[in-house]
C-alpha cells in the first residue's frame, strides 16, 4: 500500500511538473499582443490596437516609425515563415530540413536569384523612401529576434534565430516571381511529346491561343469622368519539396459605378495559392501622420501586395505570361565554350556551398551560358547529353519591385497608381484597381518581350544560331489592359488575353470556365452590392463541366450499360454542375472525366509523363474541346495494333469503372455518393509532415465544397484513388465597398498568427470553409473600442 501511494505521489508530481511547463511555455512563447515595449530607434510613441482576430492596428505618428513597428509585430507572428521564405532563393532549405531539400536548393541557386539580389542591393540607392522604409520594418523584426520568444519550430528544428537584411527581403522577391513555375511543367514535357509522338498529337493540346473563348479585352480608357521528360520530372520534384506554398491562379473583378446599387465601386479578389499553415497572407492595418493602408503582407515583406484605404483598392491575379525559355546549346569538346551565332563564348563556372542539417556541406557546381544555367548539371539524374540552359526574365531586367510595391501602398489616385506599376518586371502580375471616384482597371504588368514570328517558345528553342533570341521588349504601354470599359467592370480569372500588337502573348493562361462564369454573373445584373457579391465569390457553378457532360453522354454506348448505371448517368446529365457539399454527381463526374483521360493519353505518354502531364495548365485547358473531338489521335490506344479504339470505347469503359469504384467505396445508394466525403482540406504546416506533429500542427481536414476552376476555386490533382484532396484555392476572399468602405470584408484560410500557441493560429478556418466573412476594420473610434488588446511601443530612452 505504501508503495502505491509513493507511486501516485510521483505521478501527481510528474503532472503537476508536466503542466507547470506546459504553462511557462504557453507564456513564454506566445506572442504579446498587449503591454508596453520599448522599441528601438523609434521617435514617438506607437499604438498597436489588435481587434477580434488577431490583426494589428498600428497608429504611429511618423511613416518610419510605423514601419519599425509593423516589423516587430509582423515577425512575432510569423517570424518562422519569414525564415523559410528568406532561405528559398538562397539555396538554405537544406540546412533546416535535410538532405532531401538538396535538390530544391540546387534548383534555385541555379536560377541566379541571390546572386541578382547582390547585384541589385549594390546599385540601391540606401536613401531613397523604399529602402529606409525596409530598413526600418528589419530594424523591428531584429529587435524581436533579439528579444522576443523563440518560435518553438526553431526547438524542433535545432535552428539558431539569426537577424534579417535587406537582401532577404529581396531573396523572397525573387521566390514570389518563380513560384508560378509552370515553364518548368510544360516545355520540356511538350518538347517530348512532339519528337516522340509527332506534331499531330499537339493538336489536341490546347497550346496555343484559343480565340473562340472568353478572353480578357484591352480597353486604354480614360480617368473617369528531344529532351527526355527529366528536366520536368525533375523540377516538379524539387517544387513539390517546397516547405511554403506556391502561387496558382486567382479571380478579381472590379464594378463601376453604373452597375452597383448604391453608384459606388464595389472590388473583390481571391488570389489563388496552396493551402499551406500558416496562411501566406498577414493582414494590418497601418496608419501614419501622412498615409493609411489596410494590407496583405507576405512574410518579410514590408509592403503589401493587396491593400486599400478610403481612397483606392488593389489586388491581383497571376498574369500567367511565359518569362522563362529552354534553349538547347553546343558546347565544344572540351566543354569550356558554348556556340552561339557569333562564335564560341565562354561557359561561367558557378560554384555554391550548401549547408545541409546533420550532414557535411555540399558543393555544387554549375556552367551558365548567356541565357542561364545549363539544367543538366543542376538536375543531374537527367538522361541526355545534348545541354539545356534556361532563360528567366527575372534576373535578365532590372529589379524593380519593390520600389513598385511601395509605390502602388502609397498612392493616392489612378494616375499615381499607374505611375508605379511599370517596375514590376516579374512575376507577371495582373494589378487590379478600383477607387473611391468611380475608376476601375486591370493592368497585366510584366516585362513582356517581342519573339521572332516563327518562334514557339512553348518548345525548347534553339540557342546557337540567334534565330529564337528576344527582339525587345515592350514598353508598358503595350501591355494588355483595360480602364474604365464600357462593360462597367473589369476582371482577371488567369484566362487569355486578347492579342497586343497583333499577337497573342504566349502564356500558360487556364481555361475560359471560371472567366466565362465570372462575366455571366456580372452581365446579368445592374443593382451588385457587397452582398450579392460576396455569394459570387463563393459561387461553386460550373460553367463549362456540363458541356463536357453532354459530350460524354453523347459518346457513351448505352446498350453496355446496366439499368442501374443508366439511372445515375441520366441524373448526371441533368444536374447543374452546382458543387455544393451534399451534391451526388460530382463524385462521379470526376473519376469519369479522369478515367476517360487516363485511358486515353497513358499508353501514348507512359506512367512519368501522364502525371508530369496532368499538372499543366495546358491540361486543364484541353479538357472540354478535347472531349468534344471525336477524331483524336489520342483516343486509340497504340499498344492494340488490331484494332483501333474510338471515343466511344474509351468513354463507355471508363464510366463503367467509375460506377464501380463508387460502388466499392460508398454502397450502390448513388444518393450516397455525395460530395464532402470526397473533397476536402487539410492546411498543412512544414513540421506537420511529421506524423506525430501532424494534429498539432496542421489544420483540418475538413469537407469543403466548389471544386477545380469555378469561382471558388478548390483546386486538386487527378489520381487513381478518386479522393480529391484540395491542394490550392483561395488564400483570402476580400471585397472592399466604397459606399460603405468601412464595412469591407475579408476572410483566411487559418488564421493570423503563425504561431502555434496563438490563439488566432487556426481561428478562421472554420468560418472559411463555410464562405463566411468577417470586417476589414478602419474606423479608428469602433477599433478602439471593439479592441482585444493594446501593445504599446515607446521609445528608448
Amino acid at each position: 500500500m505504501r508503495i502505491l501511494k509513493i507511486i501516485g505521489w510521483l505521478l501527481l508530481a510528474l503532472i503537476a511538473i508536466l503542466a507547470v511547463l506546459t504553462i511557462y511555455f504557453k507564456v513564454s512563447l506566445s506572442p504579446d499582443y498587449e503591454g508596453s515595449k520599448d522599441l528601438i530607434g523609434l521617435t514617438n510613441a506607437v499604438n498597436v490596437h489588435y481587434d477580434t482576430y488577431g490583426i494589428p492596428h498600428i497608429y504611429a505618428e511618423d511613416e518610419v516609425d510605423a514601419m519599425r513597428t509593423l516589423g516587430y509585430v509582423h515577425a512575432q507572428d510569423r517570424l518562422w515563415q519569414m525564415e523559410l521564405l528568406r532561405r528559398i532563393g538562397s539555396g538554405g532549405l537544406s540546412e533546416v530540413f535535410g538532405a532531401d531539400l538538396i535538390p530544391t536548393d540546387k534548383m534555385f541557386l541555379s536560377l541566379g536569384i541571390d546572386d541578382n539580389t547582390d547585384e541589385l542591393i549594390s546599385k540601391l540607392d540606401m536613401h531613397s523612401p523604399p529602402v529606409i522604409m525596409a530598413n526600418a520594418y528589419l530594424d523591428g523584426i531584429n529587435q524581436f529576434i533579439a528579444e522576443g520568444p523563440t518560435p518553438v519550430e526553431y526547438y524542433l528544428t535545432g535552428l539558431d534565430k539569426t537577424e534579417f537584411q535587406l537582401k532577404d527581403v529581396y531573396n523572397t522577391i525573387g521566390y514570389m516571381a518563380f513560384s508560378f513555375a509552370m515553364a518548368q511543367k510544360t516545355d520540356p514535357l511538350l518538347t517530348n511529346i512532339k519528337d516522340k509522338l509527332g506534331v499531330a498529337y499537339l493538336q489536341d493540346l490546347a497550346i496555343d491561343a484559343d480565340t473562340t473563348t472568353v478572353l480578357l479585352k484591352n480597353h486604354p480608357g480614360t480617368p473617369y469622368t528531344t529532351i527526355s521528360n527529366s528536366i520536368t520530372a525533375m523540377a516538379t520534384k524539387a517544387l513539390d519539396k517546397l516547405p511554403v506554398p506556391q502561387l496558382e491562379g486567382s479571380n478579381s473583378w472590379v464594378i463601376g459605378p453604373e452597375k452597383t446599387k448604391n453608384g459606388k465601386v464595389i472590388f473583390a479578389n481571391d488570389p489563388h495559392i496552396g493551402f499551406a499553415q500558416p496562411s501566406v497572407w498577414y493582414e494590418v492595418h497601418v496608419v501614419a501622420s501622412n498615409f493609411e493602408i489596410y494590407g496583405y503582407h507576405i512574410a518579410g515583406m514590408p509592403f503589401p501586395l493587396l491593400g486599400h484605404n478610403r481612397d483606392i483598392a488593389y489586388g491581383l491575379t497571376m498574369f500567367e505570361n511565359d518569362d522563362i525559355d529552354f534553349y538547347y546549346e553546343e558546347l565544344n569538346p572540351e566543354k569550356t565554350k558554348y556556340k552561339t551565332e557569333n562564335g564560341w563564348d565562354d561557359l561561367q563556372k558557378v560554384s555554391k556551398i550548401i549547408k545541409v542539417k546533420d550532414a557535411d556541406d555540399v558543393l555544387f557546381e554549375f556552367h551558365k551560358t548567356r541565357h542561364g544555367a545549363l539544367v543538366n548539371e543542376v538536375y543531374n539524374t537527367i538522361d541526355t547529353e545534348r545541354p539545356v540552359s534556361m532563360s528567366w526574365v527575372y534576373t535578365q531586367a532590372e529589379g524593380k519591385v519593390l520600389d513598385a510595391l511601395y509605390g502602388i501602398s502609397r498612392a493616392t489616385d489612378l494616375n499615381t497608381f499607374k505611375t508605379a506599376l511599370p517596375n514590376i518586371h516579374a512575376p507577371g502580375l495582373n494589378i487590379m484597381y478600383g477607387d473611391a471616384k468611380g475608376n476601375v482597371g486591370w493592368f497585366a504588368t510584366a516585362k513582356l518581350y517581342n519573339m521572332p514570328d516563327s518562334t514557339s517558345t512553348k518548345f525548347i528553342l534553339d540557342g546557337t544560331t540567334g534565330k529564337d533570341e528576344h527582339l525587345n521588349f515592350y514598353d508598358f504601354s503595350q501591355n494588355p489592359q483595360a480602364v474604365n470599359p464600357e462593360t462597367n467592370y473589369v476582371y482577371s480569372a488567369n484566362n487569355q488575353p486578347d492579342s497586343i500588337n497583333g499577337k497573342y502573348y504566349p502564356g500558360y493562361y487556364l481555361p475560359e470556365n471560371r472567366a466565362k462564369r465570372i462575366t455571366e454573373l456580372l452581365d446579368a445584373k445592374s443593382d451588385w452590392d457587397i452582398q450579392t457579391a460576396s455569394e459570387m465569390l463563393n459561387d461553386v457553378t460550373s460553367a463549362v463541366n456540363p458541356s463536357i457532360i453532354k459530350n460524354l453522354e453523347t459518346a457513351v454506348d448505352a446498350k453496355q450499360l446496366s439499368e442501374a448505371e443508366t439511372v445515375v448517368l441520366d441524373k448526371l446529365s441533368n444536374w447543374d454542375a452546382n458543387y455544393t457539399l451534399k451534391n451526388t454527381d460530382g463524385a462521379l463526374f470526376h473519376r469519369w472525366l479522369f478515367l476517360v483521360m487516363k485511358k486515353s493519353l497513358f499508353d501514348e505518354l507512359g506512367e512519368a509523363q501522364f502525371s508530369q502531364l496532368i499538372l499543366t495548365h495546358f491540361f486543364k485547358r484541353m479538357i472540354a474541346p478535347y472531349i468534344a473531338n471525336d477524331t483524336s489521335v489520342w483516343w486509340d490506344d497504340i499498344n492494340t495494333s488490331d484494332i483501333k479504339e474510338s471515343r466511344e470505347t474509351i468513354v463507355t469503359t471508363a464510366f463503367k469503372e467509375a460506377y464501380a469504384s463508387l460502388v466499392k467505396d460508398f454502397g450502390d445508394d448513388a444518393s450516397q455518393w455525395t460530395w464532402d466525403k470526397v473533397h476536402t482540406i487539410e492546411h498543412g504546416h512544414p513540421l506537420g509532415q511529421v506524423e506525430a506533429l501532424q494534429e498539432y500542427f496542421n489544420v483540418g481536414p475538413f469537407p469543403i465544397n466548389g471544386t477545380r476552376e469555378v469561382i471558388n476555386n478548390l483546386g486538386f490533382n487527378y489520381s487513381n484513388e478518386g479522393f480529391f484532396k484540395v491542394k490550392s484555392g483561395p488564400s483570402t476572399r476580400r471585397l472592399i465597398d466604397f459606399s460603405d468602405v468601412e464595412n469591407s470584408l475579408s476572410i483566411l484560410p487559418t488564421g493570423q498568427s503563425g504561431n502555434l500557441l496563438s490563439p488566432h493560429y487556426q481561428d478562421q478556418a472554420e468560418m472559411y470553409t463555410k464562405g463566411e466573412f468577417r470586417k476589414m476594420m478602419l474606423n479608428k473610434a469602433e477599433i478602439q473600442s471593439t479592441s482585444k488588446s493594446l501593445l504599446t511601443f515607446k521609445p528608448t530612452e
